[in-house]
């Protein structure tokens, strides 16, 4: 799986990724800082990749509706500290052989993760 870490969340998430055997690349080193949310997505749709972010934008269904994209992963997180956030990640990490992520959205809290299918009659 290849995956993209949005500008927001620590780049250290992209080496656990990697630690973990898959491809991640960050916002930031491929010069997309900044960029907006529909250009960022379809960046992500023409290379294949999970967006992961803390941009609940990107949890709306109707404008980014999850079939039409790698996947999604939302992390919803009241707590946005840089050591939570990694913490948090590493636990869901292992999830991703056992769960769909290809053209789903992941709304990932600190209890539960919600996985949205995406409607293929949308």
């Amino acid at each position: 799986m290849y995956f993209k870490i949005d500008e927001n969340l620590p780049v250290e998430i992209a080496q656990l990724l990697i630690t973990a055997g898959y491809n991640a690349k960050t916002v930031n080193e491929q010069r997309l800082k900044g960029v907006n949310d529909p250009v960022l997505i379809n960046v992500c749709k023409n290379e294949n990749r999970i967006l992961v972010t803390l941009d609940m934008d990107f949890s709306d269904i109707k404008t980014y509706p999850p079939q039409n994209f790698a996947g999604i992963i939302v992390l919803k997180l009241r707590n946005q500290a840089k050591s939570y956030i990694l913490k948090l990640f590493q636990k869901i990490i292992p999830i991703f052989n056992s769960e769909q992520i290809q053209q789903h959205l992941w709304i990932v809290e600190e209890t539960k993760i919600r996985i949205h299918e995406g409607d293929s009659n949308t």
